[in-house]
């Protein structure tokens, strides 16, 4: 059994990877149909098309393949069952209407069973691949491959660690929205918070040019600096509040708290525990963000 990876064009086709989820397959595009048909059969002078066809036609049932996303990300990983590759059986998972190509795209299909077990239980979290664990440059750029870099074990290691999971909302900068909310809404964070009562302080902006997220004030009048990040926190953000905490300290004459807001797993990395801990300490919190729809009657 041989380990691929294949590239989800998420940032094109948004929604594209939980299509791949609820279908059971994977996909490429390289339509059959002119005016430029890629043919699985016969001469081609496109490299790229030369390269995953040869990947098509490489790959076996019982095979693992991976799903790989922008910014060192994967989604699951599964067993293949079956392909639905041929020029005769495009199927595609992008409508005409949605990729604005005649015959919709992604339409070669790879059949897959995910394995649920591997990875974040829920379905809108990613993982976060870490430096030890990434692919390598020549596995990354190619739309389907067979991994080396990596063992199927090291992957599922890695997949594995809620540390390494994240949310998959990466074209909605919710970090600024966030920010807002706490601002508007401190109590919700902590009982007793409020906005800091001075506007000079809350504005805070540092010689150097950084600023910090949030600056509010707890039921025992000590400032409170919060700050919101999309993603598991890294030692760095810990790091990078406790530098914002020494220089309100300095300004205002008062030590500061520090809360570090994240959107990861509640399960943190031991090295942002130990960072957390050092004097002065870091607070951490998790949020969960919840948006709905409904048709107004």
């Amino acid at each position: 059994m041989k380990l691929w990876k294949i590239n989800c064009m998420e940032g094109k086709y948004p929604g594209l990877w939980q299509r791949w989820l609820k279908y059971q397959c994977v996909a490429v595009g390289f339509r059959p149909f002119p005016p430029q048909p890629n043919h699985l059969e016969g001469p081609t002078g496109r490299l790229g098309w030369s390269k995953t066809r040869n990947a098509l036609k490489a790959i076996k049932a019982d095979d693992w393949i991976v799903v790989a996303l922008h910014g060192n990300r994967v989604g699951r990983i599964g067993q293949v069952t079956g392909k639905r590759v041929e020029d005769k059986q495009w199927d595609p998972l992008v409508s005409a209407g949605a990729s604005g190509e005649r015959h919709g795209q992604m339409g070669r299909r790879i059949l897959v069973r995910w394995d649920m077990a591997i990875g974040p239980n829920d379905r809108d979290q990613v993982v976060v691949l870490p430096e030890r664990s990434r692919f390598n440059r020549g596995e990354l750029r190619p739309t389907l491959c067979e991994i080396h870099s990596l063992t199927l074990k090291q992957l599922q290691a890695a997949m594995n660690n809620p540390s390494n999971w994240d949310g998959l909302l990466t074209r909605f900068d919710y970090e600024k929205a966030l920010e807002g909310y706490i601002a508007a809404y401190p109590h919700l964070l902590e009982d007793g918070l409020l906005p800091h009562p001075d506007i000079k302080i809350r504005q805070n902006v540092f010689k150097d040019q950084s600023r910090t997220d949030v600056i509010l004030i707890d039921c025992n009048e000590r400032p409170v600096i919060v700050e919101a990040k999309r993603g598991a926190p890294s030692p760095a953000d810990v790091s990078q509040l406790r530098k914002y905490m020494r220089r309100l300290a300095q300004k205002t004459g008062r030590k500061p708290r520090g809360i570090l807001v994240h959107g990861g797993a509640l399960k943190l990395s031991s090295a942002v525990r130990e960072e957390a801990g050092k004097k002065p300490p870091v607070e951490i919190v998790k949020y969960t963000l919840e948006v709905k729809f409904g048709l107004c009657a």
